[in-house]
Parts: structure tokens; sequence; C-alpha cells
């Protein structure tokens, strides 16, 4: 996968669209692509017995992920699937120990290098699993969420329950995990009982039947994901870039601020926003012949690229008036370029005032527009590869 990643990011920095291109041979060979899945949750809820149950390996055995006394020195470490020879399951340490406390746990597993995930709990939706999950869900990416331990809570449920009914108490369980997670924002969420101990019964057929329907589909959505991550990377970079020029701007729209000639001053800020925004349009890849080879490379046609551009700055050419109007619903940028016009006649201060409010509004208008145009260069790269619509 790194070196999928390293010539995606090398496409994507020169040609966006070539890099489009070069995915679709990816898919071609999607089959040998490997799929690193983060198994997840809270210390105790079964994750490691989890990796074992799944993969058809008993606990005591030699291969089988740590677990007990065991687990508690273990690092974290790859198992494969003996039925699926490029997908690896990662055994994570629990969130919310000493080790790994909750506010720390994402960035310390680095969450971004996995591909897919497994949240595992051995109750109902709990606040870890929330915030796991609202994690996996703002990197864009997928996770099946497992209760464990089933076979214990039946048997608890048993004892507790005088007219029990092992099929209803399942089902009840399972509305529960639903619906706490649609009520954090996720649809129709996959969700397994399962018994680590118990291979065939519960859930356990249903999730082996899920994930070999949904292999090539997670594996093609997890490759999409990294281009679109890349993308965002080379993305941001530009963006940075452009911020570095905007103070070049802003000196030269403080120096035409000098002349004290009416509406000079204003006529030549937005000249040079109109320059600015054509290269920021254009070094964005939202320009018309760019996003033809864009619909050409992914096969998405282009009037739906160019439908899901909401910014007027991309939408046609800009034009002064297009700018002014920008400018107004601006606010406090508006009010500076009106302040600018009559100070700089004030005697002796009214240059020097007049000369860093033009400095202000313009290198204000421009971050403005800058991350506006960043914003929808990769909403678009995301609609080419079909990710706004999953």
């Amino acid at each position: 996968m790194e070196q999928i990643k390293q010539q995606i990011r090398d496409l994507t920095k020169s040609d966006p669209a070539a890099a489009a291109r070069k995915i679709n041979q990816y898919l071609e060979q999607i089959d040998d692509m490997q799929l690193n899945i983060g198994i997840t949750g809270e210390t105790g809820s079964g994750k490691s017995s989890f990796v074992n149950a799944f993969r058809g390996i008993k606990n005591k055995d030699q291969q089988a992920a740590p677990v007990g006394v065991r687990e508690k020195s273990k690092a974290v470490g790859p198992y494969f699937h003996p039925n699926y020879p490029n997908v690896i399951l990662w055994d994570l340490p629990g969130i919310g120990s000493t080790k790994w406390p909750t506010d720390e746990y994402v960035n310390k597993i680095k969450f971004d290098t996995f591909d897919f995930f497994i949240i595992a709990s051995d109750t109902p939706f709990r606040v870890n699993d929330m915030k796991l999950a609202k994690e996996i869900q703002k990197m864009g990416k997928r996770f099946y969420f497992v209760r464990t331990k089933i076979d214990q809570t039946l048997t608890n449920e048993e004892e507790n329950e005088r007219n029990f009914n092992a099929e209803r108490t399942l089902a009840v369980i399972r509305e529960r995990c639903i619906q706490g997670l649609r009520e954090q924002g996720f649809e129709d969420p996959p969700v397994f009982l399962l018994s680590n101990n118990e291979w065939q019964q519960h859930d356990f057929p249903r999730l082996h039947e899920t994930f070999r329907r949904e292999l090539f589909g997670l594996k093609k959505y997890a490759l999409l994901c990294v281009m679109a991550a890349i993308h965002l990377e080379v993305t941001n970079n530009k963006k940075e870039a452009y911020k570095d020029g905007i103070k070049y701007y802003g000196a030269a729209s403080a120096l035409g601020a000098v002349i004290p000639i009416p509406g000079l001053s204003v006529a030549f800020d937005i000249g040079m926003i109109i320059k600015a925004v054509n290269e920021y349009v254009a070094g964005f890849g939202l320009d018309a012949s760019s996003l033809h080879r864009l619909a050409t490379s992914t096969g998405v046609p282009y009037g739906d690229l160019s439908f899901s551009i909401q910014s007027v700055l991309a939408k046609g050419e800009v034009t002064g008036d297009v700018i002014l109007k920008l400018l107004t619903q601006l606010g406090s940028t508006s009010v500076l370029l009106a302040t600018e016009e009559w100070t700089r006649f004030i005697p002796f201060l009214g240059i020097p005032i007049a000369s860093a409010l033009s400095f202000t509004a313009t290198h204000r208008a421009l971050n403005f527009f800058l991350d506006e145009l960043a914003s929808e260069a990769n909403k678009v790269y995301r609609q080419a590869l079909g990710l706004n619509r999953t």
C-alpha cells in the first residue's frame, strides 16, 4: 500500500487526472491489494479473542493473538486471515486505559494508517465506542460494530427473566445497538452479535458472509480514500504556498492606496484579486479544461463535476462585478475598503491609514477566497471518485 500511496502522491502533485487514471489500473488488481483492519474497543471487550475466532483459531493455538494475562504485555501486531491472504487484522490496545487514555488514543494508535475498523464491545453502545465511531467517520472510513460475549449476556438474561426467549432478547439487544449508532448519525450501521466461543452460532456466519461479499468494495473504498486523502494533502500544500504569496498582493495593494485618486485603489485591488483568484482556480484544477480531463479519467460526466461546484468564483468568468458583490458580503472587508476611500484624504495621516486598510482588506479577501476554492477542489475530487455518494 505504501508504494501505491507514493505513486498516487507523485502523480497527484503534477496531474490529478492522471492519478485518477492510475487508480483504475489498481482497481483491476484489487485482489492483490492489502486491507488493514484495526480491531478496536475498550480493554476487556474481547478484541483479541475476536481476532482469533474470526480467523478460526483457538486462543491457545500458537498463531493466536494473546488473551487474558498474556494480552497485557503484547505489542500491536498483524494477524493474517487464512482465507483472505491480503487481509490483515491488527489487534489494537484497548481505549481508555492508563497507558492508552481516550484523548490520546487515536493519535497514538495512528488510526489513519488503517483501512477499515471493527469496534468490539461486550456491552451496548458506550461513550468510548461513540468516540471511536466518530473518529472513524471523521476520517471518511467504515467500520463494523461487534457485540461480543453475547453468550454470557443471554445466560444472565435467562437467569433474570421469567419468560426468557433467546431470539426476542437478541432482537432487543441488536435494536439497541443500532439505535445507539443512529443517534450519533450513522445510517444503517452494520451490527453483529457474537460469541467468541461459539463460531457457528448467533451472527458469526452472517459476519463471515457479509465480509466475504463486501471485501471487494471495502478494498476499493479504502483505495479511493487513500487517493482522496493524498489529494487533500496536496491541495493543502498548494493552499499554504498560495497563502505565502498573499502578503505580496497585500503590499501591492498598500502601494496602490498611496495615489490620492478617488476609486483608483479599489479598482487596483479588484484587478489583483481577479488575477489571484484565476490563479487559484487553475491551480486547484477547477477550471473547465482540468474538469474535462478529470471527467475523462474517472468516467464521471463533466456536468456532474461542474454541478458539484458551489462557489461563483469557479463557475464562470471572474469579473469585477463578481468580486465587488462578494466583497460586500464579507462585511468587515467591505467596511475596510469603504473606509480606505475617505481616509486617504485626511492630511498627513490619511495615506498611511489608507495603505494599512487596503493591505488588510486585500489580505482578508484573498484568504477567504483561497479557503473557499481549496474546499471546492476537494469536494469535486471526492465527487469524481464517487466518495460523496457513499
